[in-house]
């Protein structure tokens, strides 16, 4: 603060008053009195507060400022400054007077300044109703902090803890210090997609005040305990060292507001609910399916959970409740430490005990809960060890409820929570059983498509070959790759068939459509063009009987390439019912598609089928394939015969090296159709004639 001197000139004073420093607040006077009680400082504040200009006062007698003032001198003046002197420091409340003659009372504090020059009193002063009106404003915050049984807080501008009081702390479950620096989202668990934060966000920025709002919270100090509060939130100004941020009150009110603690329970296990429908059921894979239901279970509902296929004897067995029950565990998941880890996840068959909770849940066909007690333990766990996890794993209750689909019980769901959380309420029995519910129609159908793509698979290997006809004239390698899990059992199929005058049939085929339905249609035109071979010698002439088949058996669309080699004449003649192009690798390496071979596909009728003659050199190799080897999503047919036709042409492989590479190289992981390969390497008959 500038310091005005005799002679006019203007300095920085020894007392600075810096911008947003408590000075801005309570206006302070500063001024300096020489050891001849003159005034030898005068600054801003003092001019304001005793109405005198520098030159007015500077070099005078520092009395004129007292109100005992008289002939020059005063006895407030005097005390002043000695005791500034002797004592070093002093502060005392005075009577002063303003230049129009007013008096009015002020505190004071004195303080000697000694250097190279003379000995000078520093004073410092301020009105006592200005000092007086900011203590009892500071003694009222004070207390307000202290005793107030409102919550009481303010946050800055990313909505960390700067201030709090001890009924905020209390109502957090956390101590103060554990607030302070933290953004409010990792003291409170909202429910509510982020509208708490983006209220208090609003007010941070300027906008109105929020004055009793309600809202539902579940601080993290008391997991267990939802929580309604009443909250107001106001702008804080940028005043006397402050931050901008936000200062809010706050009122429990959970015990008035029941119904909205209800509601935010019940807006939970909706939403529970509704996630769960989303996310259990996405494939028609058993084990999938079961580990969607126990992700879809935590965090929010409980801290572990198992999913279980009861293995009974018989689907149409009752129930006995004097016979242990035995199960396979299929999914398990929890959020808990080691050794909960352990007690989900470390068994797959297990065996309950008759008189288990399982029994009672299964006797009744309803889900239960049950605390884990001694009781529990030695009722429900066989083994010694598994008694000894469950019992460190943290489980403090269990929550057992049935699969049951279409009048028969699947299996069971278990859900576990630790005793950081409350016991499970009758709503959460609700909630459970309604979960198993839904996640049993999903089980189940998902059972009955993996037994109906067995049956379909079992057929499908039935049908083919077992193993190929053997020839000396024409080396075969051949592969056949099932489509995945997730892809219905395709209709591919083929055959190497050794006619009585030494020629050899290499026959392709894929049947449209997947399922049960496929496999026995592709039976069907497998066993058919077995028969049909050994009595049409023109291919295109077994296709017109193959096609005149498949009609009258109902077979709508299938494709098939039929080829017939003599090996006296090195030769090939070859007919195709819709079906991909043949390739020959020559023996110089080249490949050559055999496009010339048309024709619609088989079960369509009215269109004649032709043959083709190719002649093939000794060792070229031929390769016969089904639409599963190069057609892909989002690939082009094109690109995929490209990738064929460049892998084929390294023939510096066996066959059977080489019918691995190309697989390893075109199909996708994991292979989205059925796949036939087969790779035929012919030889000439040189004794023929």
């Amino acid at each position: 603060m500038p310091s005005a001197r005799p002679g006019g000139a203007e300095t920085h004073g020894p007392i600075w008053s810096e911008p947003g420093s408590l000075l801005e607040r309570v206006p302070v006077a500063v001024l300096g009195i020489d050891e001849h009680d003159r005034v030898c400082y005068w600054g801003p504040g003092a001019r304001d507060l005793f109405g005198y200009e520098p030159g007015a006062v500077l070099t005078r007698p520092g009395a004129l400022l007292f109100a005992d003032a008289a002939r020059g001198t005063s006895a407030s003046c005097a005390r002043l400054t000695e005791q500034g002197r002797t004592q070093g420091y002093w502060r005392g409340r005075l009577t002063a007077r303003h230049s129009d003659g007013t008096a009015f009372d002020c505190g004071f504090r004195s303080f000697s300044m000694t250097g190279s020059g003379p000995s000078v009193v520093m004073v410092l002063t301020s009105r006592s109703d200005e000092l007086d009106r900011v203590k009892t404003n500071l003694a009222f915050l004070d207390a307000l902090f202290e005793t107030c049984p409102i919550g009481l807080v303010m946050v800055d501008e990313d909505l960390r803890y700067i201030h709090l009081n001890q009924a905020l702390a209390d109502m957090d479950g956390l101590p103060i210090q554990e607030h302070l620096g933290r953004r409010m989202d990792e003291i409170m668990i909202m429910s509510d997609g982020g509208e708490y934060e983006r209220m208090v966000r609003a007010v941070a920025r300027g906008g109105s005040p929020v004055v009793g709002t309600l809202v539902g919270v579940r601080p993290r100090g008391h997991p267990d305990r939802d929580q309604v509060r009443s909250v107001s939130f106001f702008p804080l100004s940028r005043a006397v060292g402050t931050h901008a941020g936000v200062g809010g009150l706050m009122i429990d009110v959970t015990d008035r507001e029941r119904a909205i603690l209800e509601a935010t329970a019940a807006r939970r296990r909706l939403a529970l609910l509704d996630g769960a429908s989303t996310r259990i059921g996405t494939t028609l894979d058993v084990n999938l399916t079961a580990q969607e239901l126990v992700d879809a279970s935590m965090p929010d509902f409980c801290d572990g959970s198992v999913v279980e296929i009861v293995e009974w004897m018989d689907e149409t067995e009752d129930f006995d409740p004097g016979r242990p029950l035995f199960t396979r565990r299929i999914a398990s998941g929890t959020t808990l430490p080691a050794p909960a880890v352990e007690l989900v996840s470390g068994v797959e068959k297990v065996r309950y005990p008759p008189g288990s909770v399982i029994h009672d849940m299964l006797s009744t066909g309803r889900a239960i809960s049950a605390v884990v007690d001694e009781e529990f333990l030695a009722r429900t766990v066989v083994t010694e060890s598994r008694t000894r996890i469950m019992g460190e794993s943290g489980i403090a209750c269990i929550l057992v409820a049935p699969l049951i689909a279409r009048g028969t019980v699947q299996g069971i769901a278990m859900f576990g929570r630790s005793a950081a959380r409350p016991p499970f309420s009758e709503e959460d029995v609700s909630l459970a059983g309604e979960l198993a519910s839904r996640a049993a129609i999903c089980l189940d159908n998902a059972r009955l498509y993996s037994r109906v793509q067995d049956i379909a698979l079992t057929l499908q290997r039935a049908l083919l070959p077992t193993a190929l006809a053997a020839t000396p004239y024409v080396d075969v390698a051949h592969r056949y790759v099932p489509g995945s899990r997730i892809t219905e059992v395709g209709g591919d199929w083929y055959d190497v068939i050794n006619l009585p005058d030494g020629r050899v049939v290499l026959v392709v085929g894929d049947v449209m459509g997947h399922g049960v339905s496929a496999a026995a249609a592709m039976g069907y035109l497998r066993i058919t063009t077995k028969a049909l071979a050994r009595h049409d010698g023109e291919p295109a002439d077994l296709l017109t009987e193959l096609d005149a088949c498949a009609q009258e058996a109902g077979i709508e669309l299938a494709t098939c390439l039929y080829l017939v080699y003599d090996p006296r004449s090195g030769r090939a003649r070859i007919a195709s019912a819709g079906h991909p192009p043949p390739l020959v690798l020559r023996p110089d390496g080249t490949v050559w598609t055999v496009d010339e071979v048309l024709g619609v596909p088989l079960g369509v009728g009215g269109c004649p089928f032709r043959s083709t003659e190719i002649e093939l050199p000794e060792n070229a190799t031929l390769a016969l394939y089904t639409d599963g080897l190069i057609e892909a999503r989002g690939r082009d047919i094109e690109v995929g015969l490209d990738a064929l036709r460049e892998r084929l042409g390294d023939h510096e492989q066996s066959l059977e090296d080489m019918a691995d590479r190309i697989l390893a190289g075109l199909l996708p992981e994991p292979p989205t159709d059925d796949t036939v390969l087969i790779l035929a390497r012919v030889h000439r008959d040189r004794q023929a004639p």
